[in-house]
């Protein structure tokens, strides 16, 4: 790799070019995450699933989510941020497509779960490359904004789902996931990698991979690291229950049980992911101002209070305003998350520390689609989101008590 070359790519605005080709991944990303949601009745009926086989596709999701996480995080440490996130883009987009091509759960199960890997390694990849592009004193308002990204593509799945499905089936809805492809292939050729990843290549002694010991090894072996590695797994962990687990199955309680039509209930979800967009931004921007700590642990509790009240005092004349609300402060944790756990770690294990902690905690919550599905088998699906409440509360109260913020700068450490 001819470093010298790539550091001379960046000029003073070549961060809003990465900035564009994330923001459009993630909107990608998370496009691609929703298909299976509004997807899901119409699969469940297809091939006459139970709701647990159902709720187990989405932790097929998950769980491929967490692996190609954990790897994208050590990957984009290894061969470089835009590499790993041009990769993730191909491998989800181009085996998505393959998702309309399948004829049984087993099918659909195992190819999800190998889509998902690109999925997971893509969400990393991105936050990492824009938290060493983006100056500290505003970093957290752009990567706030950078999340709203995966949000504008829960709207674009959502307007396409209700236009594609009732019309053409779900099958065609995941043909049309190929179309980020030629997406990738500009990013490559457009997109450097950020000048603190390609300094650390520089320095043999900050790479894990140029020492005798792996970068795991070296996270685990310094005490500052092991801990912030532990908390934010555990804060991972508990904020992805309850976020995959109430996202994965929303539009099947709007649709099961307060009883809307399918295009109905897609103009409500708009509403409400266009509220968690505003909610991200504002995430951002408070974040900046009152810092990362406190804004985290806001959304994460008040996300936590609001959850039983959608379950147990909706009406039709307020669903709409509770959820846009429930959007509002479900957005606020993803709006600070990126730059809070990039800022707990040093650059030279910045990707395979955040990969690792936010996908091992992602594994555990895997579980949460699935155990919605069993709840609903027994009870209703409303009871499984005051499951996720609490996961929520949890999710919130750990860095408020135990995390600093600001403990690394991304563009200097």
């Amino acid at each position: 790799m001819n470093t010298n070359n790539l550091m001379s790519r960046i000029g003073p605005n070549t961060w809003k070019i990465a900035f564009l080709f994330a923001f459009l991944a993630l909107l990608v990303d998370g496009a691609d995450l929703m298909l299976l949601s509004y997807s899901l009745n119409s699969i469940k009926a297809d091939f006459g699933l139970t709701s647990v086989e159902a709720g187990m596709l989405g932790s097929f999701t998950l769980a491929g989510m967490a692996i190609g996480g954990i790897f994208g995080g050590w990957a984009s440490d290894r061969f470089g941020r835009v590499r790993i996130v041009v990769f993730s883009i191909l491998t989800f987009s181009i085996l998505t497509c393959g998702l309309g091509l399948t004829q049984s759960f087993l099918q659909f199960g195992i190819l999800r779960f190998f889509a998902s890997l690109g999925l997971g390694s893509l969400y990393i990849a991105c936050n990492t490359l824009m938290a060493e592009y983006v100056p500290t004193r505003y970093r957290t308002t752009v990567l706030g904004t950078l999340q709203a990204g995966w949000t504008v593509g829960y709207i674009v799945a959502t307007l396409l789902a209700g236009w594609i499905i009732p019309e053409h089936g779900w099958r065609m809805l995941f043909f049309v996931a190929i179309v980020p492809v030629i997406m990738a292939i500009l990013m490559y050729v457009l997109v450097p990698e950020p000048a603190a990843w390609q300094q650390a290549r520089l320095q043999p002694m900050q790479r894990a991979e140029k020492s005798k010991e792996s970068a795991f090894k070296i996270i685990f072996q310094d005490k500052r690291n092991r801990n912030m590695f532990i908390l934010w797994a555990l804060t991972a962990g508990f904020l992805q229950f309850g976020y995959y687990g109430v996202n994965n199955w929303m539009p099947s309680y709007l649709e099961s049980e307060l009883g809307m039509k399918f295009k109905e209930m897609t103009a409500y979800m708009v509403g409400t992911y266009t509220a968690m967009i505003l909610g991200k931004i504002l995430a951002g921007y408070m974040a900046d101002k009152l810092g990362r700590r406190f804004t985290y642990a806001f959304g994460a509790i008040g996300t936590a209070i609001f959850l039983p009240l959608i379950v147990f005092y909706n009406s039709p004349a307020n669903i709409l305003y509770l959820l846009v609300i429930f959007g509002f402060l479900y957005g606020i944790p993803y709006g600070v998350n990126a730059t809070y756990m990039t800022e707990s770690f040093p650059t030279a294990i910045r990707g395979t520390a955040i990969g690792g902690a936010y996908n091992v905690g992602r594994l555990g919550a895997a579980i949460a689609p699935a155990t919605i599905g069993f709840l609903a088998s027994g009870g209703s699906i409303g009871l499984g989101f005051v499951v996720m409440g609490a996961a929520y509360l949890i999710c919130g109260v750990i860095p408020a008590l135990f995390i600093k913020e600001k403990q690394y700068d991304p563009q200097n450490s």
